[in-house]
């Protein structure tokens, strides 16, 4: 069908730049390019520089079935031809250059002809538009100086929609993320102020003021419950990458059968149920932290991509063909004994020497009983707001020292767990902790007593504790500070001994010392 240029133009520019859907766009050009000129499929290919290949990203026939995207590989030479070539080709039995006919049996071009129509944008190409027709020397030259007219509107209409496929990529992305991070803030990360930084955790709080504003991977050492996470909170937001994202990753909580998945990523279609596309982990945390809590749970398979992930900065999905540059810091932390785990075959030595390149050991609470008094206060306030008390009730007197008393074997957890159970049982007053006293064991009857005789009256926590440190005292000699002191035996800072020899009327007098 004969038809006019100037029509031509006009007709196939309204179609292809009618929407930003490439698909929709080509379907409507493609109803009206079978009007005029012989084709039976159109397809839109682009060069994609990552992968060295042709990427299809549009394709219409008549057959209306949709085909699934097709990446083309392409050889060195026929690479740097294809970026090459400014105008129409034809390709068919008539074309006897070697570069086309390799290009032919890529496409599997056997039996058909192909109008190809390279796309330019000010000098640089943005892709291709094939006309394909079934049969052979189907096309001839007045096809392709007629095709030739549209090559800079198909090429901006392109260029357009694959912008704008970018764009609605990257607000998904950014929707994701935002979703994604929100599920992970929890209160107390935002890198504020860390109770016993002044005392129990001094030296921690030091450590963590010179490795922060530095890139290197950091190894938290220290029992369940500690507060690991908090401290990988403070070196976070003490660092350059504060703006960035702060993901936080339990390697104890993932099933080994999805734990890949979880930390990598997967392409779609890389098993059954990968119905899209999956960022992991170590994507979502690109130019901020990757907090690796329990990494000695890691499988033995994922520890090998990990230590290739920290050689080589660089990560592949699951599923995924092409390496993914990644910026990262990874702080990981560990209640277990590593080194044994790796006499035992449980942890590869060379991600051992990977991760630790400055260990922090976080001590227990027992160790540091002096942050206990500031801790409970600062658990009461946090946890009234969290069970939506209206009021903060205060803690009644002699309540922080029977907190001091105890082992806390659960650590900063344990305490809080405490604190939490304190408040659901409060019912106006001041908290005691009640629940901490042991209980009185049965004490057996003097032989010579009445069975009828009461009981002798258990002392006050006050007068127990008064008892005991004087006790103390009386071994120390007298003695508060320094090696053998009182202070060391009782496992409490001296100014706190002190304070609380004050308050309990205890004199180290009674200790033998003047």
């Amino acid at each position: 069908m004969k038809v006019k240029h100037e029509e031509f133009f006009r007709e196939v520019t309204l179609r292809f730049c009618s929407s930003l859907d490439i698909n929709i766009a080509i379907q409507r050009c493609f109803l009206y390019l079978r009007g005029v000129l012989p084709v039976d499929e159109i397809f839109l290919d682009i060069l994609d520089l990552q992968l060295g290949a042709i990427r299809r990203i549009a394709d219409v026939t008549v057959d209306v079935s949709p085909k699934p995207a097709e990446i083309i590989p392409l050889p060195e030479e026929v690479w740097f031809w294809a970026q090459s070539v400014h105008e129409p080709v034809i390709v068919d039995s008539t074309n006897k250059d070697p570069i086309v006919r390799k290009i032919a049996a890529l496409t599997k071009n056997e039996g058909k002809s192909d109008l190809s129509l390279p796309l330019h944008i000010e000098g640089k190409k943005v892709g291709v538009l094939i006309l394909r027709a079934n049969g052979d020397r189907v096309y001839r030259k007045e096809h392709a100086d007629l095709i030739r007219l549209v090559a800079e509107p198909i090429a901006i209409a392109l260029s357009n929609a694959l912008a704008h496929e970018e764009l609605l990529h990257l607000r998904d992305v950014l929707l994701d993320d935002n979703r994604f991070l929100q599920r992970e803030l929890s209160p107390g990360s935002d890198g504020g102020d860390i109770v016993g930084e002044q005392s129990g955790l001094r030296n921690v709080m030091e450590q963590v003021r010179q490795v922060a504003p530095l890139n290197n991977t950091v190894l938290l050492l220290g029992e369940t419950g500690v507060g690991k996470e908090v401290i990988a909170n403070a070196i976070h937001y003490g660092s350059t990458r504060s703006s960035g994202p702060f993901v936080k990753v339990n390697c104890g909580a993932i099933a080994d059968t999805l734990i890949d998945s979880e930390l990598f990523g997967h392409e779609k279609g890389a098993f059954t149920g990968a119905v899209a596309e999956k960022r992991g982990r170590f994507e979502r945390a690109n130019g901020g932290t990757l907090f690796l809590d329990e990494i000695g749970e890691l499988p033995l398979q994922a520890q090998v991509k990990l230590l290739r992930v920290l050689q080589n900065r660089e990560l592949e999905r699951v599923g995924g063909a092409k390496p993914i540059p990644i910026n990262i810091r990874i702080i990981a932390a560990t209640n277990r004994n590593l080194e044994q785990m790796i006499t035992e075959g449980h942890f590869r030595e060379d991600l051992w020497f990977r991760i630790n390149v400055f260990p922090i050991f976080i001590p227990p609470l027992r160790q540091r009983r002096e942050d206990i008094p500031a801790l409970a206060r600062h658990l009461v306030q946090v946890k009234s707001r969290e069970l939506g008390l209206t009021e903060v009730p205060a803690i009644a007197l002699g309540a922080l020292e029977r907190l001091m008393i105890c082992d806390w074997p659960g650590n900063v957890r344990e305490l809080q767990n405490i604190v939490e159970r304190e408040l659901i049982r409060h019912r106006g007053g001041s908290l005691s902790f009640e629940s901490l006293l042991p209980p009185l064991s049965p004490q057996k009857e003097p032989p010579s007593s009445n069975v009828n005789q009461e009981l002798e009256k258990p002392e006050s926590l006050d007068e127990a504790m008064a008892h005991h440190i004087r006790k103390v005292i009386t071994f120390t000699k007298g003695k508060i500070n320094g090696t053998g002191g009182a202070a060391e035996l009782l496992r409490i800072n001296p100014s706190t001994l002190r304070s609380r020899m004050a308050k309990l009327g205890v004199n180290r007098k009674e200790g033998g010392n003047p």
